[in-house]
């Protein structure tokens, strides 16, 4: 097996070419710029791009194997014109692209990295998105990565190429930014948070649980042709979150017990719909399918993802 990873030099893209290079695995990285994003991998693909027409020739030549991290990511601000269109020119029309050129190569297993997104916003505690749950993406990316996963397994079926979708929720880990770099930011620094009230039940997955189940599916017979949910398989609530990264910070959360009506309130006056959806409202996956059919168990408890994330954080601050 050879491996191309897009958007090896990515937050997911970076550990794993790490983890295919301590498995002795052989792969080739493809970045959006230059070699210089991946110091010590020789094989590398340069200048790749998603959006717009892309000749994939050279940088499949050789790969038997797809990971497919490379996306237009969400953002809580979203400031292109027509969101839409700027999400499906990558998301989509970049990845069929590349997957027509692998197929036409003979690749023959594509990973494709989606999201749960697809599913929705938001479920009930007791009620987690499954993969036979029926998709109702609420913004443009969330539609963009379902156009792309429906396209991509049916580009599958009728080039006899093996595609396997996996659709995590948040992914942490050393080098992570976005919210959940801004936590322990204000974690660090002491800062009252008015959190404490909030009960609610979110999966999560650290990027080593999140590597591990990649490769998983790069290699599994069972895992051709399927869609699986990921997670640590531990769902917290917003404040056990932060009281447990705290510890892994060698901190503590100052954690506010205001009423979550209230800071619902507040954050929709400051224009954060969408960050409260994400503190206050519940997103809960069940990852038995891909427990059951690839004999797959997260290799790390969440303090153990927690803690190298924080780790990281602190040398790097």
């Amino acid at each position: 097996m050879k491996v191309l990873v897009v958007g090896a030099s990515g937050f997911v893209g970076g550990h794993l070419v790490r983890r295919l290079a301590a498995d002795g695995i052989p792969f080739r990285a493809a970045v959006h710029r230059n070699r210089g994003d991946l110091p010590g991998v020789t094989d590398v693909a340069e200048n790749v791009d998603l959006e717009g027409p892309f000749d994939w020739t050279s940088a499949v030549a050789g790969c038997d194997t797809i990971a497919h991290l490379g996306a237009r990511v969400h953002v809580m601000r979203e400031s292109s014109a027509n969101a839409l269109d700027a999400y499906r020119r990558v998301n989509v029309d970049g990845t069929l692209c590349l997957a027509r050129k692998a197929a036409a190569a003979g690749v023959r297993r594509f990973v494709f990295l989606s999201s749960v997104k697809v599913c929705g916003e938001s479920t009930a505690p007791d009620a987690p998105f499954v993969e036979s749950a029926t998709p109702h993406p609420q913004d443009p990316y969330g539609l963009s990565k379902l156009e792309a996963e429906t396209g991509l397994l049916e580009l599958g079926r009728e080039r006899g190429m093996q595609v396997v979708v996996l659709r995590p929720p948040l992914i942490y880990g050393p080098g992570v930014r976005a919210n959940f770099l801004s936590m322990m930011r204000w974690l660090r620094r002491g800062v009252p948070l008015p959190l404490g009230s909030i009960e609610n039940r979110r999966s999560l997955i650290g990027v080593g649980n999140m590597v591990d189940l990649i490769c998983a599916c790069l290699r599994h017979p069972a895992a051709a042709g399927e869609v699986f949910m990921a997670s640590d398989g531990e769902d917290l609530s917003t404040p056990e979150l932060l009281k447990r990264l705290a510890v892994a910070l060698e901190t503590k959360a100052r954690l506010l017990p205001v009423p979550v009506s209230l800071l619902g309130s507040a954050f929709a006056l400051a224009g954060q719909r969408a960050l409260a959806q994400r503190l206050c409202l519940s997103l809960c996956v069940d990852n038995r399918k891909a427990r059951k059919m690839l004999g797959w168990q997260p290799p790390f408890s969440v303090d153990e993802e927690l803690r190298r994330t924080a780790r990281a954080f602190l040398q790097s601050h």
